[in-house]
């Protein structure tokens, strides 16, 4: 019997798939045939739109819920015969092998308890069997095989029995569990088939269901709707025929047809009577079109004074919707096509992050008093902000009906931009002071470790480990150094040695740089103007954007991509075309990086500039990249504008004012010659004094003589005392109130001719004026090498030592 249950359960939960893929294909192959293409083309056109969807849904909704109770109460019949068969199975255990079972047990026949007991077990859906003894001695007889965790099972409990002086007498209790693992394993495979099978048939049925309605029925609506659309009283067309076989008798559509060309005909007559009742008609408004001039007059004049004011006009509804708006606000992107039936607050930005102004506002509306000077922030057509001030008035009609608001208002966008942009101005000024104090220090310090280092690296030549560590530091200062420049160079801080430069001739010699830098997956294409002209900037300060740029642009490509190197003339007629208030009209180079990579996010795209501010993970960038690019165009006197689009990568274009000149200077690279050597007193005025005996012993390698002083007074006591010496080699921020420009022009007025080397880790506009050192000016920027600081010396000093 066991057996037989399970191989029908076998049979039941079969499934052909080379079946049912054959019946799917027989179903299909007529569908897709070339002659239905077109058709079925318009039907997939049909589905997008319409009743389609509605009534595809609708059949698909109602199939699903039928297969599903049906699939469910299949399942649930099958459950209920699977489980009969495993308590029949467990019935004609208790008829078979209870006796025997008893007779073991009294018997204590462990061995043959567990053979029966196995026997048990291998009947099918059995799972575990175990005997108990049931008597009054120690350690009575308990066998237990198969596994009795099974959640899903049947247990039943068996007395076994022995008669004993013709009295049958309980001895023990067979324990039979049996699983229904397997049965909801069938039962399962069994619904996944129906379900299965049920939704490719309901689909099928679905789609032909919508393919027939579309042929017979809706096909011809749309050619219905086409033709009223297009019908034309004064020129008629012939009646409206459908492309449809004809029936045997007519059936709605024929008579719809019969109907509608009726009612066409119908309409071409009264359109006749019509035509006769316009002529009279015409006289008529002949007497009505001069009192309508006279009225047009009167409103051309209120027109005239609406547009020639410079603010705008506008009415409102009792429900507050507008009604009317003068062509005046057109200038202003809020145009009649805009605002006409909307209010005022669906066009606010601002009402969700000032809601309790909007309600004080719209209580007031519904209170139906005036007001004035009412300032929101609004969306114009084109979804930019606008600032607006408003002023309205309550009209009411003779009765005293309230009829809506008439009022003006103000456009107040550049106000509000010039006060941001003064903002920003004064955020610059708050950074710039920050930046300026934090290098003087900052820069003093590496000055010192980068002198030192490379004293440590002669030393250790010898000591590749120790070398090794020196290395590090000498780095470690380096980029010290670089993020300090950065800092100076966005806060418009850093002395500029501007140039006629070939701009082609510098981006081409920074693409061939960029090669090694960003790496193989990275394609580097230059689309340069052959007609590109000369800028006026610092080529070392500009070659080190393009190379911030193209870094970033790497980072945004991490699986490769191709990054766009362009050039190109460019002028602005105005101030407005620039897009940057700080920006003078003029000539201009521009300088483009554009990258293939992931873009950026709109809600950051306004950030990318400030200082400090990045999307990478921690040590993988200062966040300066881009503010260094920024502050060194709006230093040069030009601008940087950036788009970008989420997956569709980023674009920034570098402006840099047209030089003058009609050819730039190329430089030839020079070698770097070895430390040059002098024989020169040098009075030298430094107030830290790690930098000062840096200073000085450096100087002494050198072979100079010096003369030290901490601040201003000291060197002016060594000038009044006649103290002799070739150079002044001055910092430039100290303290006691005298700064060094200021000591360098005192000792000129008492020496002239003295020759003076300032230096600084920041110099404010002590020495530059618009970001450019003034003529004549020698300045070595801290923090120096031992190299940079010999060559200055022999510069200012006038020749080799």
């Amino acid at each position: 019997m066991g057996s037989g249950g399970e191989n029908d359960l076998g049979r039941k939960r079969v499934v052909a798939p080379a079946a049912s893929k054959d019946e799917l294909s027989g179903i299909g192959a007529p569908i897709v045939q070339p002659l239905l293409t077109a058709r079925l083309s318009r039907v997939f056109n049909w589905l997008g739109g319409g009743i389609g969807p509605r009534l595809l849904a609708a059949v698909l909704l109602f199939s699903s819920l039928v297969t599903l109770t049906l699939t469910a109460l299949q399942l649930y019949l099958d459950y209920n015969r699977e489980v009969n068969v495993i308590e029949t199975r467990l019935d004609e255990i208790g008829r078979s092998y209870l006796g025997s079972l008893g007779e073991s047990l009294w018997s204590l026949d462990q061995n043959q308890l567990k053979l029966q007991l196995n026997g048990i077990l291998r009947l099918p859906d059995i799972s575990a069997v175990e005997i108990r003894e049931i008597a009054d001695r120690p350690n009575p007889i308990r066998i237990a095989v198969g596994e009795s965790a099974t959640r899903s099972a049947l247990e039943r409990d068996y007395p076994l029995t022995y008669v004993v002086a013709g009295t049958s007498r309980q001895i023990g209790v067979l324990q039979v569990r049996a699983t229904l693992t397997e049965v909801y394993r069938q039962l399962v495979n069994r619904g996944l088939v129906i379900l299965a099978s049920q939704a490719a048939k309901t689909f099928l049925v679905s789609f032909f269901i919508i393919y027939m309605f579309y042929l017979l029925v809706t096909r011809h609506l749309v050619a219905i709707a086409g033709f009223v659309s297009k019908y034309n009283l004064v020129r008629p067309p012939p009646p409206l025929q459908l492309d449809r076989r004809p029936p045997r008798n007519p059936d709605e559509l024929d008579k719809m047809i019969d109907a509608f060309n009726a009612m066409c005909a119908s309409l071409q007559r009264a359109y006749g009577d019509l035509r006769q009742a316009n002529t009279q008609l015409e006289r008529d408004l002949v007497i009505r079109q001069r009192a309508e001039e006279d009225a047009r007059q009167s409103e051309q004049r209120f027109r005239d004074y609406a547009e020639t004011a410079s603010d705008w006009f506008w009415e409102t509804g009792p429900d507050h919707v507008f009604t009317y708006i003068s062509d005046r606000a057109n200038a202003f992107g809020i145009g009649g096509n805009y605002v006409i039936g909307r209010r005022r607050g669906d066009t606010a930005a601002d009402r969700d992050s000032e809601p309790q102004k909007w309600l004080d506002h719209m209580a007031l509306l519904d209170r139906h008093e005036p007001f004035r000077k009412f300032e929101y922030r609004g969306r114009d057509a084109a979804g930019r902000i606008r600032h607006v001030s408003v002023n309205g008035q309550p009209v009411f009609a003779d009765d005293g009906r309230f009829l809506g608001y008439r009022g003006s208002a103000t456009d107040l966008t550049e106000q509000h931009e010039t006060e941001e942009r003064l903002r920003q101005a004064q955020k610059m000024d708050a950074i710039g002071q920050l930046t300026g104090g934090v290098a003087h220090d900052f820069n003093n310090v590496l000055t010192v470790i980068t002198g030192t280092i490379e004293i440590l690296q002669e030393g250790l030549a010898d000591k590749p480990q120790l070398a090794a560590i020196a290395q590090l530091i000498d780095d470690a200062a380096t980029r010290g150094a670089e993020i300090t420049s950065q800092l100076l160079t966005f806060a418009r801080r850093q002395p500029l040695d501007p140039r006629e430069i070939d701009v082609n001739g510098l981006v081409r010699e920074t693409a061939r740089l960029l090669k090694p830098i960003l790496g193989e997956h990275i394609n580097i294409e230059t689309a340069l103007a052959e007609d590109a002209w000369c800028a006026m900037a610092d080529p070392s300060q500009l070659s080190s954007a393009i190379v911030n740029l193209a870094v970033n642009a790497r980072d945004a490509m991490p699986g490769g991509g191709k990054l766009r190197l362009e050039t190109g003339n460019l002028a602005f007629a105005s101030i407005a075309d620039s897009g940057d208030g700080e920006v003078r009209p003029g000539e201009f180079v521009m300088v483009a990086v554009t990258d293939t990579g992931h873009g950026i996010p709109a809600e950051i795209r306004d950030r990318v500039f400030e200082p400090f501010f990045t999307t990478k993970g921690i040590g993988h960038g200062t966040g300066l990249g881009l503010s260094m690019v920024f502050g060194f165009a709006k230093q040069t006197g030009g601008t940087v504008t950036i788009e970008s689009e989420e997956g569709r990568g980023t674009v920034v274009r570098l402006f840099l004012p047209r030089s003058v000149g009609q050819a730039a200077v190329r430089a030839e690279p020079l070698q770097a010659p070895g430390p040059s050597r002098g024989h020169e007193t040098i009075l030298v005025v430094e107030d830290d004094p790690l930098v000062q005996g840096y200073v000085i012993a450096q100087l002494g390698s050198l072979g100079y003589r010096t003369l030290v002083a901490g601040d201003g007074a000291a060197a002016l006591a060594f000038v009044d005392q006649g103290a002799k010496f070739d150079l002044l080699f001055t910092d430039m921020i100290m303290p006691g109130g005298m700064n060094g420009k200021e000591l360098a022009d005192t000792i000129r007025a008492r020496r002239t001719g003295v020759k003076v080397l300032f230096t600084s880790g920041y110099t404010d506009n002590t020495l530059m004026h618009e970001g450019h050192l003034d003529p004549g000016v020698a300045l070595l920027q801290k923090p120096y090498r031992k190299m940079e600081l010999s060559q200055k010396l022999r510069e200012v000093l006038g020749g080799p030592g």
